[in-house]
């Protein structure tokens, strides 16, 4: 499967329209967050299997706190129930994961289980799974100007929350939407994007190849120039 010219070390997700692919067959939201989850395991077994290091997914942001309480409550609830069902499959696929944000919002039974799934897959190699809840750019690089500061250090990427990781090489963002959403502001400075009307319950492996197909065609420079 891994035929193509170049592959990314990291790509990262944003993963849009659960809630307008749930409206259009008549659907509760909550259940295209459900089939969302479905696209992020297909996601993550065909990352294993092009060789992708790093896979991101743009689960929760600080600002949908604001939804409807019980729509946050529900997306709770399917995150804790996911996170608990995942680990057969990430063991078997040998992918370590990690969640990034703001984790001190996150309801006590969901940071425990998040906890124990990064103990059980802290050693797999294969790749790293990132999943970004309570997250913005914002506040990732406001709390890490905030460390820096008390440190009396001046390297900021230090002390970011994704300290470790490599940058992504490419954002894919689905549902139509061309815009980054407080999402790794300093991280993607010199990502590449790809943008795809697909809704992302529907975003699965055709769709995972063809951003792959696009960002193997471009010329990444830097800011230099390629003669």
């Amino acid at each position: 499967m891994n035929d193509l010219k170049k592959i990314p070390l990291h790509v990262a997700m944003i993963m849009d329209g659960n809630g307008r692919w749930a409206a259009a067959k008549g659907k509760d939201r909550v259940e295209g967050h459900i089939e969302g989850v479905r696209s992020i395991r297909v996601i993550t077994e065909e990352a294993v299997k092009y060789g992708i290091r790093y896979v991101s997914f743009f689960a929760f942001s600080e600002e949908n706190w604001a939804r409807p309480e019980g729509e946050v409550s529900a997306l709770m609830n399917l995150m804790l129930k996911s996170v608990q069902e995942e680990v057969e499959t990430l063991v078997r696929n040998n992918v370590r994961f990690k969640a990034i944000g703001n984790r001190e919002r996150l309801p006590l039974p969901l940071q425990t289980a998040i906890g124990d799934l990064e103990k059980m897959t802290e050693f797999n190699t294969a790749l790293t799974m990132s999943v970004f809840l309570s997250y913005s750019g914002k506040w990732d690089i406001s709390q890490a100007a905030l460390k820096m500061a008390a440190a009396g250090d001046d390297d900021l990427e230090k002390y970011l929350s994704t300290r470790g990781m490599p940058d992504p090489d490419l954002i894919i963002r689905t549902s139509g939407e061309q815009r980054i959403s407080n999402f790794l502001l300093w991280q993607a400075a010199y990502s590449e994007f790809v943008f795809t009307d697909t809704l992302w319950p529907d975003f699965r492996e055709d769709g995972f190849r063809a951003a792959l197909e696009e960002y193997a065609g471009r010329d990444r420079r830097y800011g230099k120039v390629n003669y």
